[in-house]
């Protein structure tokens, strides 16, 4: 196949399926998937995604229409590989039965637990990290023993088609299919073993009533309204650099993006300043390859009226770049600082998605964590403080999918800490030993001893039987 001439792929109905009912009998055949076969598969991945970077990097700023060639190879690319090499090194050790204490009745007996495959493992990823959103998961799955389908967005087309040639070269579609072109209704349809789903809050509803008709259990990262809190003791400039860089990577397009601000009052203009200088250095031109492109037209015109009805409601906009103006035909929104919000607007009520930081001033730590808990749970939280007693409250007193301290976004790409949401912004969650267990049965198993005292406890019950219970009840455990 000519990748330079890649068209849309024609969606054959019912093909889903036949791949489903594939890697079922591939799965009957062969329930547990030996180390080595889960460690090939791994290598495999990884082996074609750094011989094949540019094609891809390629493919992503087509879906785009403008994407960075360095953004995709550090974002999608890298954290990919580094989470399988991650894998590769711990397989074995994820792999080894677990001993657990036996109970004293059942002294000489033995239990252990053994996580096995749970099966067929549908992964449904969006368009903003089309690779890594779909890798790292299918990385955890696989090392689990899994046999995996992966749906990509409809957006991520061009790489879909890319990534279904280069797997199908490497692996056999009873072990790991990626199926462009198939409709997200057909796929949750299926009767996995396990599914997990990257996306909105509302898409997460919807695939998670699809899986109850089969009592499929469910991952879901639905990302939510990040928020973002400076102390007073940290030094401004520096947040701003760490701030505007996880904001406005991929322009704002990441789920984990600090999505609002908390200031210290009195500290607003002393940021504009930072972003000011930074934003004129890191985005001269918003033209520039290095300016990533919104991803359709519907996205951009949501966040232009985002933007308007902010402004229209009272908030200040500030331009902390050279250019204050949209590029509508490159889709491309200049980075604004949206100041004086009110809960009243858009901004503030839906996640951004896009290159527009809202700020909200603060007296007490009081108030911003009343703020936090009154709205959904995010998927990420960040606080920028070097006092000990400020991060320790911040942590108990609220609750987030994950944490970052003086830094934000960057505790996704650490591969031995679990990755996920809780209420709103999701459930379960993959990467490290965490992701290992997420799509594993840990299976118990108990062998019972040649000779045991529960023969002690049978009728007809007797005074042998009372002094036996008694002396357990003593002991307050079995």
């Amino acid at each position: 196949m000519n990748r330079d001439a890649l068209t849309e792929v024609e969606y054959e109905a019912g093909s889903a399926r036949a791949v489903f009912d594939r890697q079922r009998a591939a799965w009957l055949a062969e329930p547990f998937l030996p180390y080595q076969e889960r460690l090939d598969a791994l290598l495999a991945i990884e082996t074609l995604l750094i011989s094949h970077q540019e094609e891809i990097a390629a493919a992503v700023c087509r879906d785009f229409g403008q994407r960075s060639r360095q953004e995709t190879l550090l974002l999608d690319v890298f954290p990919t590989v580094s989470g399988l090499v991650h894998a590769r090194r711990h397989l074995k050790k994820w792999m080894r039965p677990q001993r657990r204490h036996t109970s004293l009745l059942f002294a000489g007996a033995r239990n252990r637990v053994i996580p096995q495959p749970k099966g067929v493992v549908g992964i449904i990823s969006p368009w903003n990290y089309p690779l890594q959103l779909a890798f790292s998961p299918l990385t955890s799955a696989l090392a689990a023993g899994n046999r995996c389908m992966v749906k990509m967005a409809a957006k991520a087309r061009t790489l879909c088609r890319l990534m279904a040639e280069l797997v199908g070269a490497v692996l056999p579609r009873e072990l790991v299919a990626v199926l462009p072109g198939v409709p997200a209704a057909e796929f949750t349809s299926l009767p996995f073993d396990h599914l997990i789903f990257t996306g909105s809050p509302a898409s997460g509803r919807a695939v998670m009533r699809a899986a109850a008709e089969h009592l499929t259990p469910v991952t879901l990262e639905l990302g939510g309204k990040s928020p973002t809190v400076v102390a007073r003791d940290f030094d401004i400039a520096l947040a701003a650099d760490r701030i505007l860089y996880a904001k406005l990577i991929n322009s704002g397009q990441t789920c984990v993006a600090p999505d609002y601000l908390f200031l210290p009052e009195g500290r607003v203009d002393d940021f504009i300043a930072a972003a000011r200088r930074l934003v004129a250095a890191r985005y001269p031109r918003i033209e520039s390859g290095d300016y990533t492109a919104i991803t359709d037209q519907r996205a951009y015109q949501r966040l232009l009226d985002t933007l308007a009805d902010a402004e229209t409601k009272g908030a200040r906009i500030v331009h902390p770049g050279p250019q204050a103006d949209p590029v509508a035909d490159l889709r491309k929104i200049p980075p604004a600082l949206v100041l004086d919000v009110t809960d009243e607007m858009r901004i503030m009520q839906e996640e951004i998605f896009g290159p527009l930081l809202p700020i909200r001033t603060y007296r007490s730590l009081d108030d911003v964590i009343a703020d936090i808990n009154a709205r959904p749970r995010p998927l990420a939280l960040y606080l920028f403080t070097n006092d000990k007693a400020v991060r320790e409250r911040m942590i108990r007193q609220t609750l987030s999918g994950g944490v970052g301290i003086n830094d934000c976004a960057v505790h996704v790409a650490q591969h031995d800490l679990p990755f996920g949401g809780v209420g709103h912004s999701g459930m379960g969650q993959y990467h490290a030993d965490e992701g290992f267990l997420e799509f594993s049965k840990l299976r118990p198993v108990f062998i019972q001893a040649p000779r045991t005292a529960v023969g002690l406890m049978q009728p007809p019950y007797g005074p042998t039987f009372e002094r036996v219970l008694a002396w357990l009840m003593r002991l307050r455990h079995l």
